[in-house]
């Protein structure tokens, strides 16, 4: 089985103030890098981060991308990353760089890739309530490429469900734990989450 990742790292972070959430850190890593090594553990080919390029030590063999324009939604950051013509894996993981548990919520989803049917498209996340975590899920590269294909604006102000709604996607619970990012300050408090000592692209 190949897999590839995207991870998307280019929100507004307008509840934060415009801070660059991926480089708060934990336990000494930043966001980004903890998502990274996530989606590299599970064996991922190719990684694309979707969002400003920024630096970290994990960046060798990173491809970065953007949005056009930026800030335009999750779903136009999947479709820049699938228009690069890279993605020929069979599988293409989808990663929020806000995630508390990016190395728990990669393993969940490969294990899950295993097991799923083939007439199924793809597999996410869900809270402890079944809610779908779109962006955090595995998805039948061809799958993924026929619909980003099939949004008008390229996928722009469009949300992931937008984008994934004529798939079929199986939704697997999780522990709140797994799915938890960071949105408030209070997220930032309860995790217990360093700020960002350097904000500035590479």
């Amino acid at each position: 089985m190949s897999i590839s990742a995207i991870l998307l790292a280019g929100g507004r972070a307008s509840r934060l103030d415009g801070a660059t959430k991926p480089l708060f850190t934990r336990d000494g890593h930043t966001l980004l890098d903890r998502a990274i090594g996530a989606v590299r553990g599970v064996g991922c080919e190719l990684i694309t981060v979707v969002g400003p390029e920024l630096s970290t030590p994990e960046r060798a063999g990173i491809a970065w991308v953007r949005e056009d324009p930026p800030f335009t939604g999750p779903a136009a950051a999947t479709v820049a990353a699938l228009a690069t013509g890279t993605m020929d894996s069979e599988w293409t993981l989808i990663l929020a760089c806000d995630l508390l548990r990016p190395d728990v919520a990669g393993v969940m989803l490969a294990e899950a890739v295993a097991l799923l049917p083939h007439d199924t498209d793809g597999v996410c996340l869900g809270d402890s309530a079944s809610r779908p975590q779109w962006m955090i899920g595995a998805y039948r590269t061809r799958a993924l490429v026929r619909a980003a294909s099939a949004m008008p604006d390229a996928g722009r102000n469009a949300s992931m469900r937008a984008l994934l709604d004529d798939l079929a996607i199986a939704v697997i619970a999780a522990p709140d734990h797994v799915v938890a990012d960071v949105d408030t300050w209070q997220d930032v408090e309860t995790a217990h989450l360093q700020l960002p000592t350097r904000e500035d692209p590479s």
